[in-house]
């Protein structure tokens, strides 16, 4: 039998605009559709800057010429379709140059989360563009928006990302890749939906999309995790003279280097974290951890920061 893989897409590979993302899509289907000649394949990726272009662009419009206005759920199911449009369209050419009896689909994906998380009460997760101090808090104060500073780079709306239990369409997901076709799934981490009255009701939150790759990785029960990122490896000490790649992580070794802090909140953190969870639950399951042009050669062993409860 084949492999079962979900590869969860960093935001290199996307872009921050329509031209640039379709652009840097053409690449990234390249690998994608080579992975696929020897798995099957659940991709995932992330929707920070668009779902945040999305929902600015449909508040300016409301603003400016009274449209209807959008809630944030919807924002983020129209950044999954864009978002799988494109990737979904490249990966289909691909499969036609190589003349593989594959097909691609885009599954709109409802992610189930506490609504009483303790996220909601301590928004962290950027999105949209990169603001000054002052645009931040006028808009703040005209908006309601949290904004925090990102890294150096500026200031970002920020909003709740609150776990994910429970993945709505895994029996579509399952069911697809079952029919030989490579699965575009839990775009953006998923649309976040509560149970309300027994009836599915979105909010205003995005999920980590690496934490969301995890649970739809579980619940296929996957043999590989495989999330893809701007470095080669994950290191302890980064960017410092000291820095060191890691070939191999036991989980046991990754918690200790995370309460040592060796991995930042919105960098590698989530991303071991989502590793952890998968292993955890997933006994035989490897989770690996390197980037978009060397996945390739991860899955064969030569490079990426491999995490098991097994040996390498």
């Amino acid at each position: 039998m084949r492999k079962k893989i979900v590869i969860a897409l960093g935001g290199n590979a996307l872009g921050n605009t329509p031209e640039e993302q379709l652009k840097l899509v053409q690449r990234t289907a390249k690998h994608i559709v080579e992975l696929a000649e020897c798995y099957d394949i659940v991709v995932t990726h992330g929707n920070g800057p668009q779902v945040g272009m999305i929902n600015m662009a449909l508040e300016v419009s409301h603003d400016a010429i009274n449209t209807p206005q959008v809630a944030f759920p919807e924002c983020g199911a129209m950044s999954q379709g864009y978002i799988g449009y494109h990737l979904q369209q490249q990966i289909q050419e691909e499969l036609i140059k190589r003349n593989m009896r594959k097909n691609c689909v885009t599954v709109l994906t409802q992610v189930v989360v506490d609504k009483k998380d303790k996220a909601f009460l301590n928004p962290t997760k950027p999105i949209g563009s990169f603001y000054t101090e002052a645009a931040a808090k006028k808009m703040s104060i005209e908006r309601g928006y949290i904004f925090k500073e990102d890294a150096g780079r500026g200031y970002r709306r920020v909003v709740p990302s609150p776990d994910p239990q429970k993945i709505v369409e895994t029996k579509t997901i399952k069911q697809l890749l079952q029919t030989r076709n490579i699965v575009i799934a839990g775009g953006g981490g998923g649309i976040p939906v509560v149970y309300h009255y027994n009836r599915l009701r979105g909010v205003d939150a995005v999920i980590d999309k690496d934490k969301t790759s995890a649970r739809i990785a579980i619940d296929i029960k996957a043999d590989i995790l495989l999330i893809l990122t701007a470095v080669e490896k994950v290191c302890i000490n980064y960017n410092t003279a000291n820095e060191k790649p890691l070939d191999y992580l036991t989980p046991q070794q990754a918690r200790q280097y995370m309460k040592t802090g060796e991995f930042k909140e919105g960098s590698m953190l989530p991303k071991i974290e989502a590793c952890l969870t998968f292993v955890d639950k997933r006994r035989n399951g490897q989770a690996l951890i390197t980037s978009l042009s060397k996945a390739s050669d991860a899955l064969l062993g030569k490079t990426g920061t491999v995490i098991s409860r097994k040996g390498v």
